[in-house]
């Protein structure tokens, strides 16, 4: 099935989050293949609202996140827990918001053009992080609270799918 995720230029910010949500449910109902599903959420992200980089990171022996789907520029493949906005939302289990990636200490630069950053941990039926969820800017203070709540709801709509 094609699916366009193009939205209305007058829509709000929360309001194209929400007919994403609303489109993206739809796309990935009966769908549970990790690899699938990381891959076009990371393609409708991307689509729906221009981010820089959109993409995955899953966790690997509790020690590290590799490289997984994603859209944008060539990446980092692996992060360290604790290191940089990913795993420091890996080892928060919390969302992190930057909104300037040159002012967070340990920021990992995988590309000299990402400028802010949001990243949202997701949580398994154990509720462990099981990877996360990164997205860059090349503009300063783009992500926020309304970024915060949309991206939160697009994982968990991602995470109930996958069981």
């Amino acid at each position: 099935m094609e699916k366009t995720f193009s939205y209305p230029s007058n829509l709000s910010k929360r309001e194209r989050y929400t007919a994403f949500i609303e489109d993206y449910t739809t796309m990935i109902e009966g769908e549970d293949d990790l690899v699938s599903l990381l891959a076009n959420t990371a393609a409708a992200l991307h689509e729906a609202f221009g981010f820089f980089w959109v993409g995955f990171y899953l966790v690997h022996d509790e020690t590290w996140l590799h490289l997984g789907p994603f859209q944008g520029p060539v990446a980092c493949t692996r992060i360290k827990r604790g290191r940089g906005v990913c795993g420091t939302a890996w080892a928060e289990e919390l969302t992190v918001v930057v909104p300037d990636v040159d002012q967070f200490p340990g920021h990992i630069a995988c590309s000299s053009a990402s400028r802010s950053e949001i990243v949202v941990p997701l949580l398994n039926t154990e509720g462990k992080v099981a990877g996360v969820l990164d997205i860059d800017s090349e503009h300063l203070n783009t992500f926020d609270d309304v970024d915060k709540d949309g991206l939160e709801g697009v994982v968990k709509a991602l995470m109930g799918n996958i069981g």
